[in-house]
């Protein structure tokens, strides 16, 4: 007997009837983890050289590399996943968190700092594997809440990491904050092997190290310009020839790749429409989201004689925007049953959707002068967060019911890529414009201090707006698929 489910067939030997709930739980978990080494990072920036005995314009690379390493890793590590089994890399990314969070809790110079910033990088790649094993061992019926709720995690973790990490440095100390990464990494990667089952679907074949190093080699030419272009000059030769660089190389590689028999990542796959239009609104999806992390918190910790300051601490700052990660955990859901009344394609242009609106009420209390008190940026950030629940949720549903069981690795790892591309993106151009705005102001104490004009605001929001209107435009360009039936086996 047959089921319809919306967008694929699925055969009913590929997931069991039975919830996995603990094994779920544990893998959001672990993306919360994981997406906490991207924000704890924030509260100590400024102290860095002080505990490192380093310049700032070196201490910087402790967010660059932990990027580049992690943009790197994704792709990688869905195709290995996909070859020798999602759950071993599962627990091999964890392990990396935690060993490079003890590093980072041991460290006392820049470079073995970085070696641990790097090898928590490493650790990236868990959602997108996390994602795909929910194919394999969630009952269709509740795949869709799943997915969506893992990934959410990457938006909650995000949105705890600034208080957490504030609370702890602030309370503790910096060392105690690593500390407490490597032993939540550590309990994740055992709470993945004892409730995470194998994976019945591998894909085999031979590992494509030719087309790793060339993607390697690529995504540094591209990340690594967009994240150090402001500090170097965009019209330095090193910024140039970096980005030059990252068009031959992608060239080559694109060539390469097409005739390689097992390639890292199938072109062919990748330019179909559903696939390719769903990642390039991942770009600007996360252009979107990673604006609304570079610009409130200025504003909230922004001294009161500044135009549109706040002057709140790390902290507090930190707890108005928290619980937007916390909605967007929750709008993932409502992403699930959008996805299942309607489709993935509108649930992606309906986040798309309500991400504006929280651009659009940002930019009109900008226009009109309305006073941007801190419940103001509450609910500009709470609206941002239940936009990206819903598109968040919406994309690996997209990809998943355009590609075979056997791929979902690798399309995944692909389109959680797009979205750090477009976070890095949106850290380059609203980092850019921001900077050009800077006026001076007074700290309570006399101190004098850069912070952002009003103009910079507008313009930056303005340009992720756009952002969100291409995201819209591309998800509702998706071609619609009729539902097709689970077949019994």
């Amino acid at each position: 007997m047959s089921r319809p489910i919306d967008g694929e067939i699925v055969s009913a030997t590929v997931a069991p009837d039975r919830h996995p709930r603990l094994a779920v739980a544990v893998l959001c978990a672990a993306g919360i983890v994981v997406a906490l080494m991207q924000t704890i990072i924030v509260p100590l920036i400024p102290q860095l050289p002080t505990l490192l005995d380093a310049a700032p314009q070196n201490t910087s690379w402790a967010l660059t590399i932990t990027l580049l390493v992690g943009a790197v890793v994704t792709p990688i590590g869905g195709r290995l996943g996909d070859m020798y089994g999602k759950r071993l890399m599962l627990v091999a990314s964890m392990i990396c968190v935690a060993l490079g969070s003890v590093i980072g809790a041991l460290a006392t110079t820049l470079p073995v700092f970085l070696v641990g910033r790097g090898m928590q990088g490493l650790g990236f790649g868990t959602i997108a594997l996390g994602i795909s094993v929910m194919r394999d061992i969630v009952p269709p019926r509740h795949l869709g809440s799943s997915v969506g709720t893992m990934s959410a995690s990457l938006g909650v973790g995000g949105a705890l990491g600034l208080p957490f990490a504030a609370a702890i440095a602030q309370h503790v100390s910096w060392h105690a904050l690593f500390w407490a990464c490597a032993a939540a990494a550590i309990a994740g990667a055992i709470g993945i092997a004892l409730t995470v089952p194998q994976s019945a679907s591998r894909s085999g074949g031979r590992f494509d190290i030719v087309g790793a190093l060339g993607l390697i080699a690529m995504l540094v030419c591209l990340l690594l310009p967009l994240s150090k272009g402001s500090v170097w000059g965009w019209a330095d030769p090193l910024t140039l020839g970096l980005f030059g660089g990252f068009v031959v190389i992608a060239v080559l590689w694109a060539l390469v790749e097409r005739r390689v028999a097992n390639p890292l990542i199938d072109l062919g796959v990748a330019a179909e429409r559903p696939v390719l239009l769903t990642n390039i609104a991942s770009v600007a999806t996360g252009f979107a989201f990673y604006s609304m992390q570079l610009i409130p918190i200025q504003l909230l910790m922004a001294p009161t004689a500044s135009p549109n300051g706040l002057g709140l601490d790390m902290l507090t700052a930190s707890l108005v925007l928290a619980p937007s990660g916390v909605l967007m955990f929750v709008f993932s859901h409502v992403s699930a049953r959008l996805t299942a009344a309607f489709g993935p394609r509108i649930s992606l242009a309906t986040g798309g959707v309500v991400i504006g609106v929280g651009y659009i009420v940002f930019i009109v209390a900008l226009l009109v002068d309305w006073d941007l008190a801190w419940w103001l940026m509450l609910v500009v950030a709470s609206l941002i967060g239940a936009g990206l629940g819903i598109a968040y949720s919406a994309m690996p549903a997209l990809i998943m019911r355009s590609v075979r069981v056997e791929q979902t690795g690798e399309a995944n790892g692909v389109n959680a890529l797009m979205r750090v591309v477009g976070t890095s993106t949106s850290a380059a151009v609203v980092g850019m414009i921001l900077t050009w705005s800077m006026v001076t102001a007074s700290e309570p104490d006399g101190t004098v201090v850069s912070v952002p004009a009003e103009t910079g605001y507008l313009w930056a929001s303005g340009i992720s707006l756009g952002a969100c209107v291409l995201a819209i435009a591309l998800a509702l360009a998706i071609p619609p698929r009729p539902p097709l039936y689970v077949e019994n086996v």
